[in-house]
């Protein structure tokens, strides 16, 4: 289980009417680094949808110029789906300025979910217990 990273550069055109970041482009972009994250697990992404964000917490915001990177790793696997936690940091920064999680399932053809077989080994597990307990945490809240 590798993890995903996945740079950009914020640009004028991402900026909100306080220019900072837009919280709607850091969301797409972050949605974008766990699908891939899920895609690279599966090998199949033609078969990853996402079904639910369990929430982004925005810390510290960026601003023009800031490089910001994105480290997306799968924080749970259910029977059909692949949960995957991200964080954000803004130049190289240790602390994640904007963090949050997503829940992606695995289709078929006619979009009905199946399982994909898939397991976290347990060493994976004990390295990532704490993303791996937010994620049960998170999958909880309804």
């Amino acid at each position: 289980m590798r993890e995903t990273r996945v740079s950009r550069i914020v640009k004028s055109e991402d900026l909100n009417h306080h220019g900072t970041l837009y919280a709607g482009r850091m969301a797409e972009w972050l949605v974008e680094a766990c699908l891939i994250t899920a895609i690279n697990l599966t090998r199949k992404p033609e078969d990853v949808v996402c079904v639910r964000i369990h929430g982004f917490h925005f810390i510290k915001p960026a601003t023009t110029g800031d490089v910001i990177e994105i480290k997306a790793k799968i924080s749970y696997l259910g029977g059909k789906s692949i949960t995957v936690d991200a964080k954000i940091h803004v130049n190289g920064e240790d602390v994640p300025s904007v963090t949050g999680m997503l829940t992606f399932v695995t289709v078929d053809r006619q979009g009905r979910p199946y399982a994909h077989g898939l397991t976290l080994p347990q060493d994976y597990i004990e390295e990532n217990r704490d993303i791996y307990e937010a994620a049960i945490a998170a999958r909880k809240q309804r």
